[in-house]
């Protein structure tokens, strides 16, 4: 039996804890920043686990998958974004090390997951 609440994919619970160390992580950036890269940072992180949602409720592979080709995108560029903002000092190695792996093993997920779809091309896996 397949997964019935997209509450129960790994891949949307990582990526809610993305956004949660990207939340933190950009409290502290400096105000004039708030409406440049943190909006940016912010809004590309919530974009993965909304897009894999928005995905799982639809009925059809091809939809789901093209959402989920969404969330891989958002991945990068948060990816370019947290490097972006450890150059500029706002984010130290450790951070940035730390939150650019955890965006490697969703990006992984997902690409499974994708390829996962490919393969049962009728139905979406529920």
């Amino acid at each position: 039996m397949g997964i019935k609440r997209y509450r129960d994919l790994n891949i949307w619970n990582k990526a809610v804890e993305v956004v949660k160390d990207v939340y933190k992580a950009t409290e502290k950036f400096p105000k004039q920043e708030m409406y440049g890269l943190v909006s940016q940072m912010r809004r590309s992180a919530v974009s993965i686990p909304s897009n894999v949602t928005e995905g799982f409720r639809r009925y059809h592979n091809k939809e789901y998958r093209q959402f989920l080709y969404v969330s891989l995108g958002s991945c990068a560029e948060l990816e370019t974004q947290v490097t972006i903002a450890k150059e500029l000092n706002y984010l130290g190695e450790d951070k940035e090390a730390v939150l650019l792996e955890k965006l490697d093993h969703i990006c992984r997920m997902i690409s499974n997951l994708i390829k996962k779809l490919k393969r049962n091309t009728r139905y979406a896996v529920r």
